[in-house]
C-alpha cells in the first residue's frame, strides 16, 4: 500500500477541491435537480453533502488547534441528514457559494497545520487530523464521480485507489480474505489473514470502484476461489464515520 505524506495529501485535497468546484460552476438549475449517481439523491443533495462534510472537517481542525474536540456534525447523523435535505434545493448560485466557501474553509484549515498539527487528536473516528484529511479526500473524489458528469472512477489516481484498498478492508466479511489483483500492478490482500480466499482481478480503478460501491467503468471484474470462477463477494456496509441513530 502507498503511504501518503501530509504534503502529498494537501496537494491531493487542493486538486480534488478544484475538480469539485469546477464541476459545480457549470451546473444550471436543471442540472442541480437532475438525479445523481446515488439512489434517491439529486446532484443538489450531493453538493449539499460536500459542503457539509467540508465544513464539518474544517471545524474538526479549528477545534483541534485549540486543544478541543467536537462531534463531526452539529446534531450528529440526524443533523447531517437534516442539513442536506434543507440545502439540496438551493439555486446553482447558492450551491456554488456554499461549496466554494466550505472548500476554502477546509483548505485554509489544512494549510495552516504544522508538522505537529497533522497528528492532533480529533473526534472523527477517534483519530488524528491526518485521518480527517484522508476522509475529506475520499469524500471529494468519490462524490465528484457521484455527480454524474462523466468524471468516473477511471479518473481516480493510483495512490487514491490504493488508499481505498486499505480503508475499505473494513468491508471484507469476517473470516474472508480478498486478494486484489489489479492488472499490471502488485497484488494486495485485505481481510482476515488465513481466511477463505477470493481473488479479484481487473483494472485498478474498477477494483477500487467495486469496493467503494460504485460502478466499474473500464472492464469486467473477475472473482476466483480455489481456481474456479465465482460471483463477486458481498461486501459489508461502508465503515461509517458518523453512527446512525435510526
Amino acid at each position: 500500500m502507498t503511504t501518503i505524506t501530509p504534503e502529498q495529501l494537501l496537494a491531493e485535497l487542493r486538486k480534488a477541491a478544484g475538480a469539485v468546484a469546477g464541476i459545480t460552476a457549470t451546473f444550471s438549475d436543471a442540472d442541480i435537480k437532475a438525479p445523481s449517481e446515488l439512489p434517491g439523491w439529486t446532484r443538489g443533495h450531493v453538493l449539499a453533502h460536500i459542503s457539509g462534510i467540508a465544513n464539518a472537517m474544517a471545524r474538526q481542525l479549528e477545534f483541534a488547534a485549540r486543544g478541543e474536540s467536537i462531534e463531526l456534525y452539529d446534531g450528529g447523523y440526524e443533523g447531517r441528514t437534516r442539513a442536506i435535505e434543507m440545502a439540496a434545493g438551493h439555486t446553482p448560485a447558492e450551491h456554488r457559494a456554499d461549496v466554494d466557501a466550505a472548500l476554502d474553509r477546509a483548505l485554509r484549515a489544512f494549510e495552516a497545520l504544522d508538522d505537529t498539527g497533522w497528528h492532533s487528536p480529533i473526534s472523527y473516528r477517534g483519530g488524528v487530523v491526518v485521518d480527517g484529511g484522508l476522509a475529506l479526500w475520499r469524500e471529494l473524489v468519490i462524490h465528484a464521480t457521484d455527480l454524474g458528469t462523466g468524471r468516473g472512477p477511471e479518473t481516480w489516481s493510483r495512490p487514491f485507489c490504493e488508499h481505498l484498498f486499505d480503508f475499505l478492508a473494513a468491508r471484507v466479511p469476517e473470516g474472508q480474505r480478498f486478494v486484489l489483483q489489479p492488472l499490471g500492478l502488485p497484488s494486495a490482500a485485505i481481510g482476515t489473514p488465513g481466511g477463505r480466499s477470493t481473488a479479484i482481478n481487473g483494472m485498478l480503478t474498477d477494483i477500487a470502484a467495486w469496493l467503494a460501491g460504485r460502478t466499474p467503468t473500464l472492464g469486467s471484474l473477475r472473482a476466483t476461489a480455489a481456481a474456479d470462477g465465482v460471483v463477486l463477494p458481498e461486501l459489508l456496509p461502508w465503515p461509517a464515520g458518523v453512527p446512525a441513530t435510526r
